[in-house]
């Protein structure tokens, strides 16, 4: 059977990135080449300067992932890019890349949504066993996904508002820690005590998720406390805020597993990188006897290699775009 090599693109935020992926699960080259420390100086990612890095940055990254490995555009199957979701004018560089390179070459374009390179993701460790159930976590989305065979998407649950990611880095700035904050908070939980009460958010029945009424918490209580000229252990305050975060995560993901009789899953997203949500669900699942996949700490982030993967099986399933291909800022994937 003939190798399929896909050269991917990703540049949703601020990473841009190129890779080179066999067969959806070899990872043959890739390079990422990250704008955090220019978006630390604002605290966060600003727009217009990511654009304008992708721009700078793009051609360079496509040629040093193939020289990587010595490969050539005429060896390369198809072109997979992701259009969306993500910041349009990031989204919008990577999408005229890969069409310039799909019509210069005369290769299949194949647009690829950002979450499913993220659950893919884990096709780089090892093949995903159907049924599933995927949860996403990430900055913009906290997602419970069914998945009865490959490319099939079934909406169980959501946010309501705030993705969990968003709510860490708002917490995070709240107790004053550094862009960007997720993973500092996770730090600083592993060393703390869970001391506060804060809510445990969304506690329902339902597959849904709500965290801005916990990080309103967290705001209220680090205002009240200064008000009272009483001190926060930002520590504490982590450990309490991240083990109600995980708690609610894990529960309704445990029953969503148990509705839908499904015995394998898999974490998704930058969030999934969390060492407090990896250690509960790895004690949750060995006790349920659950088949749990967790992607490399590397394929967490924004990276090429999960479209890459993605793409290769949207390839195989025939799925093409045209040279009209635009990007997206928001797009459903189910």
């Amino acid at each position: 059977m003939k190798d399929i090599y896909i050269l991917a693109i990703e540049t949703s935020c601020d990473e841009t990135s190129c890779s080179i992926i066999r067969n959806g699960c070899d990872e043959l080259s890739t390079i990422v080449l990250s704008q955090i420390d220019i978006h630390s100086l604002y605290g966060g990612v600003v727009p217009e300067i990511a654009s304008r890095n992708h721009i700078e940055n793009i051609t360079i990254v496509i040629e040093e992932t193939l020289n990587k490995i010595g490969l050539k555009m005429e060896q390369i199957d198809a072109i997979a890019v992701t259009y969306g979701p993500g910041l349009i004018g990031s989204l919008m560089i990577g999408v005229q890349a890969a069409k310039t390179l799909s019509y210069i070459y005369n290769k299949p374009l194949i647009p690829v949504h950002h979450i499913a390179g993220h659950i893919y993701a884990n096709n780089l460790v090892k093949p995903l066993n159907f049924p599933l159930i995927a949860l996403v976590v990430s900055g913009g989305h906290t997602d419970l996904i069914y998945m009865k065979e490959d490319y099939s998407f079934e909406y169980i649950g959501g946010t309501l508002d705030d993705a969990v990611g968003e709510a860490y880095d708002k917490v995070a700035r709240v107790i004053g820690l550094k862009y960007p904050g997720g993973p500092l908070v996770d730090e600083l939980a592993h060393i703390g005590e869970d001391t506060y009460n804060l809510p445990i958010p969304l506690d329902d029945d339902s597959y849904n998720f709500s965290f801005s009424g916990i990080k309103s918490a967290v705001i209220n209580l680090v205002h009240n406390e200064a008000q009272k000229n009483r001190k926060i252990v930002p520590e504490n305050l982590a450990c309490s805020f991240q083990n109600r975060v995980v708690e609610i995560l894990t529960k309704k993901t445990m029953n969503a597993l148990k509705k839908y009789n499904v015995q394998n899953l898999i974490l998704a997203g930058g969030v999934s990188a969390n060492k407090g949500l990896r250690e509960k669900f790895k004690n949750l699942c060995y006790k349920e006897n659950i088949n749990l996949t967790i992607p490399k700490l590397k394929y967490c982030t924004d990276n090429a290699a999960m479209i890459g993967a993605a793409g290769y099986y949207a390839y195989k399933l025939g799925k093409r775009a045209d040279l009209s291909l635009n990007a997206k800022a928001s797009d459903k994937l189910y």
